[in-house]
């Protein structure tokens, strides 16, 4: 599937201040690459570019017109946003159609495991995406991983998924795709009822000759008295001089 869009010739070389502004108005800064002819700088409407890869995928096979002529293309990167993962740049390769290229193809998870829904695993995902070379005609748009018969360690590696015709594996037929691994299990223990945390201060008891006991007007007696130590309550008066 080819799918056509309108792009624009921009200046070799943009400023900030210039790319900002076709940020601000939805507009891509791009730029196209590879085969005989030169790079080309372009721009072009955020709106069609992610139109054409929500139609034909990561992988679309992308027919760009303009002023100077037209390009066939892929897009071979697509620089996002860090805070709103709007794209900010797109590299797009010249390919011709009779060439094999290397691509990405997204990885596609497909059904329910048994290991997960009745033996208690989890699904370890090893890989999102594939490492292939094709014709771009023949690149597809996702590759889908069937689980519906993986019980737990049990997996799927790379030499067991289905491709189609004509498609060359780059990645290693041994690599682990998915496994179905048993779930690890958090133990928290508890509290001991009168175990010492460590870091607590213990308080201080309450002394035997005091505890309980009251002075002469009935108040508690708050500290034991130490022989000689002056009152706790008792009121110091002014310093005086002299003799």
């Amino acid at each position: 599937m080819e799918i056509t869009l309108n792009v624009e010739v921009r200046a070799a070389k943009g400023t900030k201040k210039v790319l900002s502004t076709l940020r601000a108005a939805s507009t891509i800064p791009a730029v196209v690459y590879g085969g005989a002819k030169a790079p080309i700088m372009l721009a072009l409407s955020e709106k069609d570019l992610m139109a054409a890869r929500k139609k034909g995928g990561a992988n679309a096979i992308l027919r760009l017109k303009h002023t100077q002529g037209e390009e066939t293309v892929i897009v071979k990167e697509l620089q996002r946003h860090p805070v709103t993962d709007r794209p900010v740049h797109a590299d797009f390769q010249r390919i011709s159609l009779t060439v094999k290229i290397e691509a990405k193809v997204p990885l596609n998870i497909v059904g329910e495991a048994p290991g997960v829904k009745t033996s208690g695993g989890m699904m370890s995902i090893d890989m999102r995406e594939l490492r292939i070379k094709a014709l771009p005609t023949a690149i597809p748009q996702k590759i889908d991983v069937d689980v519906s018969k993986l019980e737990l360690h049990q997996g799927i590696q790379v030499k067991d998924l289905a491709l189609p015709e004509g498609v060359e594996v780059l990645d290693s037929v041994e690599a682990a795709v998915v496994r179905i691994v048993l779930a690890k299990v958090e133990v928290v223990a508890e509290p001991v009822p009168g175990a010492v945390v460590e870091g607590a201060v213990a308080a201080e008891p309450e002394s035997a000759s005091t505890k309980g006991k009251k002075d002469e007007e009935g108040k508690v007696i708050e500290k034991a008295a130490v022989p000689g130590a002056p009152a706790a309550d008792a009121k110091k008066g002014p310093k005086k001089e002299g003799k």
